[in-house]
């Protein structure tokens, strides 16, 4: 009686993952700094390693739990208020982009950006057409957040697994082909990631929006295998929800990025 649970939530258990999320964290930053400015790539490769190796350990545990029965409504609630928070700090982290995007573009001159020289783009800055290729991964995007939606509707109002499974394969497909015509963009730009602050901010928005769709689809396919390992039900489905929660932000971003950096950028 002594050690019986009167209480609805989660005690967890001692683990390291925390700790190396710090760590791992740390050495990605810090190893991307060398590899930018000295070009030295294993201390990033490292840090990379740890990282990924930590998001998959920790939240194969959260699985776990699920899946022992120790997410109770109280637990449910605070996953989800933890990750509304994530995506909170994900907001100010792209509002950074936006912020030196609008200053060096309403403000072109200034003591820290001489180069620029009152005119917005560079003088030699050949921009993108942002009806072409970017439309298109536009209306990619929107069409795997629709099929996002449509798979989280088919599970919760329906209970139909095989239209969840449809939708999240679709919208897994979809974001990795606007992951591969970002990178045939990236290849034929007419201008670098150096030597100016156009290409330096476009690259860090677009070039960190893309990394967020990489690591939502990885989102997506994982809870794809859950779902076809029968995990998600109408009322349990709290990873589904963080990662549809997750690719609808990274879609709104890129809405975002087209309207102010292709369209109004030019």
């Amino acid at each position: 009686m002594a050690h019986e649970k009167n209480h609805d939530y989660h005690i967890l258990t001692p683990s390291v993952f925390p700790f190396l999320t710090a760590v791992g964290t740390f050495l990605l930053l810090f190893g991307a700094v060398q590899l930018m400015t000295e070009g030295r790539f294993w201390i990033f490769l490292v840090g990379l390693v740890i990282v990924i190796y930590t998001m998959f350990g920790w939240w194969r545990d959260t699985v776990l739990e699920n899946a022992a029965g120790d997410h109770t409504p109280v637990v449910k609630i605070g996953l989800r208020y933890g990750f509304i928070l994530f995506i909170m700090s994900e907001v100010m982290f792209f509002g950074a982009w936006f912020w030196t995007f609008f200053k060096h573009a309403l403000y072109p001159m200034g003591p820290d950006s001489p180069a620029v020289d009152g005119q917005w783009p560079p003088a030699g800055i050949e921009t993108f057409d942002p009806w072409h290729l970017p439309l298109i991964n536009t209306l990619i995007l929107l069409c795997s957040g629709a099929a996002a939606t449509w798979a989280h509707h088919a599970l919760v109002h329906e209970n139909n697994r095989k239209d969840l499974q449809a939708g999240l394969l679709i919208a897994i497909v979809l974001g990795l082909l606007f992951t591969a015509f970002q990178a045939y963009e990236y290849s034929h730009a007419a201008f670098g990631f150096g030597g100016n602050i156009y290409g330096a901010t476009f690259f860090m928005a677009t070039g960190f929006h893309g990394a967020h769709v990489i690591i939502g689809t990885i989102f997506l396919l994982v809870c794809l295998l859950r779902a076809r390992a029968g995990h998600f039900t109408p009322e349990n489905h709290t990873g589904f929800e963080a990662a549809a929660w997750y690719w609808h932000f990274v879609d709104v971003v890129w809405l975002f990025l087209f309207a102010s950096i292709y369209i109004w950028g030019q």
